[in-house]
């Protein structure tokens, strides 16, 4: 089943440190078979709280999402930015109707 890492960001205080994890992180998710579904875009809130940016990536299953967020590269990117970032970040499995 695939899987779904969401990001919802709350504060960003230093651009290149947010940049420079992007830098890192974005070849390793792909490494993972990450696949971009949203990175950031326009938005509308209906209800609940505004988010400063979302970002969505599909994986092919809850075990590679999780395999990716652990690997020592990912958590060497996240590591540039997270003193200066503020994000809630989940992994969810996705599930079928059909």
């Amino acid at each position: 089943m695939k899987s779904y890492w969401i990001a919802l960001y709350i504060e960003i205080k230093n651009m290149d440190n947010y940049k420079n994890y992007s830098k890192v992180a974005i070849p390793v998710i792909k490494k993972y078979r990450g696949k971009p579904l949203v990175r950031g875009g326009q938005s509308k809130v209906f209800s609940g709280d505004e988010f400063l940016k979302t970002v969505i990536w599909e994986f092919p299953s809850f075990d590679k999402a999780i395999e990716c967020y652990n690997c020592k590269e990912y958590l060497a990117g996240w590591a540039l930015a997270k003193n200066t970032t503020e994000r809630n970040l989940q992994i969810v499995e996705g599930f079928n109707i059909e």
